[in-house]
């Protein structure tokens, strides 16, 4: 009995720890963090700072006076890097890794942000054939009311309730003699009866 009570509690104890993990990661969000990418992300920032640290360490042990002598002297420095591997602690050193760091990815971030938008997979133009659902905003649901262009595509003659769709309703037709320029649309969009009409046929 005694062991059967402890095997419970010890397994109450795991449920317990189980759920508080779950409940840390959903607080924190940190099941849908991927750390890998993240860091692979801001390692080089990483070792920004650590030269920048570096640099600020050498810049502040400096024995020269004049703020450009103290300078070179702490680029100089940078051929001892590979001898010291750790960064400075002091707060100064650390103040310049920082801002070192974070120059760097301001500079990044501003670059990527005016970058040339390629548009990738389309970099030939992405015109195609319009389909019945591009037009359909521009239909009148009552086919009186629309200027007839095709058997299928028509355009409505009042204002359009939504203002990105109002358009000119101006059409031009162009074709060759006998090409039905008059039957195929002057006459059907005329016995639509959906408004004044002025016709004029200079030939005859």
């Amino acid at each position: 009995m005694f062991s059967k009570k402890k095997q419970n509690k010890n397994e109450n104890r795991k449920q317990n720890k189980k759920q508080k993990k779950k409940q840390f990661k959903k607080q924190f969000n940190l099941a849908t963090i991927d750390f890998k990418k993240q860091l692979q992300k801001n390692f080089p920032y990483i070792f920004v700072f650590w030269i920048s640290n570096r640099l600020g360490e050498y810049f502040r042990l400096s024995y020269q006076t004049d703020i450009f002598l103290k300078v070179i002297d702490s680029l100089n420095g940078l051929a001892n890097l590979g001898t010291e591997p750790f960064p400075s602690l002091h707060p100064f050193d650390i103040f310049i890794g920082i801002c070192g760091a974070f120059a760097i990815k301001e500079i990044v971030y501003f670059k990527g942000k005016n970058a040339k938008k390629y548009r990738k997979g389309i970099e030939y133009g992405s015109a195609r054939w319009g389909t019945s659902e591009d037009i359909k905003p521009f239909i009148d649901p009552k086919f009186q009311n629309n200027i007839i262009l095709t058997q299928t595509e028509r355009i409505m003659m009042g204002r359009n309730k939504i203002p990105k769709y109002n358009i000119n309703k101006n059409v031009l037709v162009i074709g060759g003699s006998g090409s039905g320029k008059t039957r195929f649309h002057v006459k059907p969009n005329l016995m639509q009866m959906n408004s004044s009409y002025i016709v004029t046929d200079p030939n005859r």
